[in-house]
């Protein structure tokens, strides 16, 4: 009972302290230079479409319309055959963001890596976080510790999510924890880019 608590209450304090910076409003949203779009696949383990990544998307496309980011970072896994920068790039661009404006970032395996990369790699010291509120919340708390100053843009939640990924929220929030303590780099961060500068690729 006590280790459920203690999960509970580590994802629900990463939500109240990071309340104050989210929103699922795009009037309530700063303009920022580059917001960073967090990664998940396009299809769920029994070949359906992942509307989480659908919703993540849509609220992307409407941040950039709504002039509140110049520039998109699509940060997630790409590990041979398996791509998610280039899917969500590709499905930003079907939702009429040019390509142009889409920089990816295919070594965010965790939300840690991303954000770390987004600090590192990017140079990215103010930006905006898109994805669903309590990984919002825990990627703005990962970012308050590398010292950079975080915003969130809420997706809409899916209805039907299967308990494991229900639950995964929780786990992640604690783990967050122990790498912000920890504070270790990712291995091999490569080259900085110059958002802006540098073409997007």
């Amino acid at each position: 009972m006590s280790v459920t608590l203690t999960v509970w209450l580590a994802e629900r304090f990463q939500e109240v302290v990071a309340g104050g910076v989210m929103t699922a409003s795009l009037d309530r949203m700063p303009v920022v230079e580059a917001a960073l779009v967090l990664g998940t696949s396009k299809l769920r383990a029994d070949g359906s479409a992942n509307l989480t990544l659908d919703y993540r998307l849509d609220a992307a496309a409407m941040l950039w319309k709504g002039g509140k980011a110049r520039y998109l970072i699509v940060s997630g896994n790409h590990t041979g055959d398996y791509d998610e920068p280039s899917d969500m790039r590709a499905g930003l661009i079907a939702r009429g963001v040019p390509a142009s404006m889409i920089y990816r970032d295919g070594r965010g395996f965790r939300t840690w890596d991303s954000m770390v990369r987004a600090r590192k790699v990017f140079g990215l010291k103010r930006l905006a976080i898109v994805s669903q509120r309590a990984h919002v919340a825990r990627a703005v708390f990962i970012a308050r510790s590398l010292g950079m100053q975080a915003f969130g843009f809420e997706a809409v939640e899916e209805d039907d999510l299967p308990i494991r990924m229900r639950v995964r929220p929780y786990l992640a929030a604690v783990l967050s924890y122990y790498d912000a303590w920890r504070g270790l780099l990712p291995l091999q961060l490569g080259p900085q880019v110059a958002i802006g500068i540098d073409p997007a690729k």
